[in-house]
């Protein structure tokens, strides 16, 4: 039988050659820690649904912060859980709140690790929904109001990036000229572009406490079978003055990562979120698949298809494997 010159498995017969020709590779520079900030004093929650993560005191946040920067990652991003929630959710542009706080404390200790900070109200509401509700609904001119002061008080505390993930029509607009009149034009917007109403977002629901009291996020949030229309919102965000845009879920969407990094060339973040985690960590658990092969394949994909940068609660476990811990 005569063979092809070309022989593929020639480069595949040894690590060291597998490790050359490696197209797509990991690094714990590529990712950003979500860290969840909330009332108390030395306190780590643990959130049952996600093993290995817990809702943080500030102090805690901090002592969290530094062990991210000294395995080398470069970021992170913080989301609030207060201890009073209202109709407008004023707790999430309070000079005092938790994430402020996190915020003036990290910079104040590890100035060189960038803070990112999300931006959204579901947290902070005792509804549940991303911002003003009236007649049932989400009302989104008047959501965006709150949402520029949120990003102004976090841009006030120090933040380094703003992350709005609410998915309100022109809010990266919105909060690109508050932030440029009010001094602060080198903060950076990473939009949360293409955010999909996703059944992966259970155990953050449980970890930020932010389930909605009533109906859905689905008149905000995109549709599971629109692939185009995630390329009209990224552009839309674009237009509006976003630095970097984002794809969440990840796994069930690399074709919108893919398609929105060629489409655009723009850098793109994408969020490997908590139920794709959980999935993967209970699987592992069980003993029913090899957690930190499927965690690195998982990861690789996502890299391979476009992105720059993953929000994942599995940074630490990458970056430990690199540094050999």
């Amino acid at each position: 039988m005569d063979y092809p010159t070309y022989r593929p498995r020639r480069l595949r017969r040894n690590e060291r050659i597998r490790e050359l020709v490696r197209e797509t590779t990991l690094s714990p520079k590529n990712f950003i820690y979500p860290i969840f900030v909330g009332p108390g004093k030395n306190r780590a929650q643990p959130v049952s649904s996600m093993p290995g993560v817990s809702q943080l005191s500030v102090d805690r946040a901090v002592a969290e912060c530094d062990e991210v920067n000294a395995l080398g990652i470069p970021a992170v991003i913080l989301f609030g859980i207060p201890d009073h929630k209202d109709p407008l959710g004023t707790e999430a542009y309070a000079d005092t709140g938790f994430v402020q706080q996190a915020i003036r404390a990290v910079k104040e200790k590890i100035p060189e690790l960038l803070v990112i900070t999300d931006v959204c109200l579901c947290e902070y509401t005792d509804h549940g929904h991303c911002g003003v509700v009236k007649n049932g609904d989400v009302d989104n001119d008047s959501t965006l109001e709150l949402l520029v002061k949120e990003a102004l008080s976090h841009a006030h505390a120090g933040a380094d990036i703003i992350a709005p993930s609410d998915m309100m029509d022109g809010r990266v607009g919105a909060i690109r000229k508050a932030l440029d009149q009010n001094g602060f034009e080198q903060t950076a917007i990473m939009a949360y572009a293409a955010k999909y109403a996703s059944g992966f977002y259970g155990p953050f629901r449980e970890a930020a406490e932010s389930t909605p009291q009533f109906g859905d996020r689905r008149s905000y949030q995109m549709d599971s079978a629109n692939a185009d229309e995630a390329l009209r919102e990224v552009e839309l965000d674009i237009r509006e003055g976003a630095d970097i845009v984002m794809v969440k879920p990840a796994m069930a969407y690399l074709d919108i990562v893919y398609r929105v990094k060629t489409k655009f060339g723009y850098p793109v973040a994408a969020y490997n979120v908590s139920g794709e985690y959980s999935m993967i960590k209970a699987a592992g658990q069980k003993g029913w698949i090899d957690e930190q092969r499927i965690m690195l394949e998982v990861l690789v994909a996502i890299k391979r298809a476009g992105a720059d940068m993953i929000l994942s609660y599995f940074a630490k476990d990458v970056a430990r494997l690199f540094m050999g811990k």
